[in-house]
């Protein structure tokens, strides 16, 4: 790719509390969806890599998941130290509020903001805001909490003032060539994109007490031209659980695979055979040996 003499490079961490738009925004920024997201809290888990180009800049994107406070279990441990390696490796970061609100969750991850990389504080779900001028007394006050490099109020779901957001991260990138392709939209494999998108719909297809119990493991991904065969397990605490999943004549997890099928397909650019099977697994959650199967740090 033909970059500008003074093109910019580097990785830009989003981190937040659960449930403020961080997945949202670095899909929006991508162009695709890399990161998964629901309203539920906790969707992302992982450390997902969204990566932007433009003539004169790259953009990699640390979707950060949620930083957890409610419960302490192995997979909220690692979901947590995810975060704070993010925060230590990154060339920007990007504190997400939701609007202007600003309660004791956030303030535990404003006490992990680093002092020595520039922190770019961004207001999202600003269409959401009905009272515009309580923005320049909220922006007052939270710049007594944390000396932000900036503060950029936008909706990640509308897009609103995304270009303004760019143009300030960029001011704070070193110089340097580009890392990746200026077609690559993330450096995660296909593999375990499926199996996110597969945890996606889970989340949002099926109730409350599901989702915080439920992981994806991919047990064969096979491609022969554009065709992947796609055979994932669903892992779920208790049979209960289990049950509610593939639902009455396997009406759930049809739909959850058909759901999850599309959007792989849209994604990936070609057609995908998956099927999909519920295991229990109790305990998993909380068993080292287990998240390191699934791929947590």
């Amino acid at each position: 790719m033909t970059v500008t003499p003074d093109f910019r490079t580097g990785y830009i961490a989003i981190v937040g509390r659960p449930n403020v738009g961080k997945s949202t925004l670095t899909n929006h920024i991508v162009g695709a969806k890399v990161s998964i997201t629901s309203r539920k809290a906790q969707t992302t888990r992982h450390r997902i890599h969204g990566i932007h180009t433009t003539a004169d800049a790259q953009f990699v994107f640390v979707d950060t998941p949620g930083f957890q406070t409610r419960y302490s279990n192995a997979l909220n441990r690692s979901m947590n130290k995810t975060v704070v390696d993010a925060l230590r490796s990154t060339d920007v970061v990007l504190f997400v509020l939701e609007g202007t609100h600003f309660d004791a969750r956030d303030r535990e991850v404003a006490a992990l903001l680093p002092t020595d990389i520039p922190v770019i504080l961004v207001l999202n779900k600003l269409d959401l805001i009905k009272q515009k001028d309580s923005l320049l007394p909220f922006i007052a006050k939270m710049s007594e909490v944390f000396p932000f490099a900036a503060v950029v109020p936008l909706s990640a779901q509308r897009g609103d003032n995304v270009g303004a957001l760019l143009g300030e991260i960029r001011k704070h990138l070193p110089e340097g060539m580009a890392m990746f392709d200026e077609d690559d939209i993330t450096d995660k494999s296909e593999r375990f994109l499926a199996a996110e998108i597969v945890r996606e719909k889970v989340f949002r297809l099926s109730g409350e007490e599901v989702p915080y119990s439920a992981s994806v493991i991919i047990e064969k991904f096979e491609q022969a031209g554009e065709m992947r065969r796609i055979f994932a397990g669903i892992l779920v605490d208790r049979e209960n659980q289990k049950a509610i999943l593939i639902g009455h004549e396997g009406g759930k997890l049809k739909e959850i695979g058909t759901a999850a099928r599309h959007d792989m397909e849209h994604l990936f650019g070609g057609k995908v055979y998956l099927e999909l099977w519920v295991k229990v697994k109790g305990g998993w959650a909380d068993s080292e040996r287990m998240l390191k199967q699934l791929g947590y740090d």
